[in-house]
């Protein structure tokens, strides 16, 4: 890797954390210029992070305005989760196959920390620990087209996820259980076991979307009594 990619790399990570955990506001237009006082990098691998998160959709760029971060919504979630709960069950199912004895055993390393990120109560290591986990899962796959059906999916799903919950304890010690179960069950080569982890995790971020959905229902009605 050329240290010109590392710093692209880089400056993603910190703009899709700030994104993810709503340092940049949904509906924000943010400048380049922003972005480079930000994150301490120059203009190129701003320009570069800001194209790959594009693609992701985790930001709308405007010529001479800048970056746009689009609004969140519960029916372009269930759309997304619709999506991913097919392109996902696919990816673990090849990845019990596939996945060389290196892989599985990181994945049941990445299971362990995820049992324990549910006990410590860190929504920012949580976060690492998806990515990883999401990126272990592509690499074992040994599908390079997999890479792009997965990445925006995970990421803008990863966003809704953040910045709805509200019992934070009680979100990440359920989610944190699914994603254990699907590592594991990849790791111990069981497909079946694998596939309904899956499916799993999918039927509860779901669940949790409506959930939000009921919940914004109920503000909405609170305001028009008062």
């Amino acid at each position: 890797m050329t240290e010109h990619t590392n710093k692209s790399d880089q400056v993603y990570d910190v703009i899709e954390r700030m994104i993810t955990f709503q340092e940049l506001k949904p509906g924000q237009m943010v400048s380049e210029v922003t972005l480079m006082e930000a994150t301490g990098f120059g203009r190129t691998p701003v320009r570069e992070a800001l194209q790959r998160l594009a693609w992701e959709r985790m930001v709308e760029i405007h010529p001479r305005k800048g970056a746009f971060i689009p609004l969140i919504s519960v029916e372009v979630q269930l759309k997304l989760l619709e999506l991913r709960r097919v392109v996902e069950e696919f990816a673990v199912r090849t990845c019990v196959h596939r996945a060389t004895s290196v892989q599985k055993q990181m994945m049941l390393e990445l299971a362990r920390e995820f049992d324990e990120v549910a006990e410590a109560d860190d929504v920012v290591l949580y976060g690492d620990l998806l990515k990883r986990g999401h990126q272990i899962i592509v690499a074992a796959a040994q599908n390079e087209y997999l890479t792009s059906s997965m990445a925006p999916l995970q990421s803008l799903s990863r966003r809704f996820w953040f910045a709805n919950i509200a019992d934070r304890r009680k979100e990440l010690r359920a989610a944190s259980q699914r994603h254990s179960a699907t590592l594991r069950a990849i790791s111990e080569g069981d497909e079946d076991a694998a596939a309904a982890a899956s499916l799993a995790l999918n039927d509860y971020l779901t669940e949790f979307a409506y959930r939000t959905l009921r919940g914004a229902d109920g503000r909405i009605a609170q305001k028009k009594l008062r």
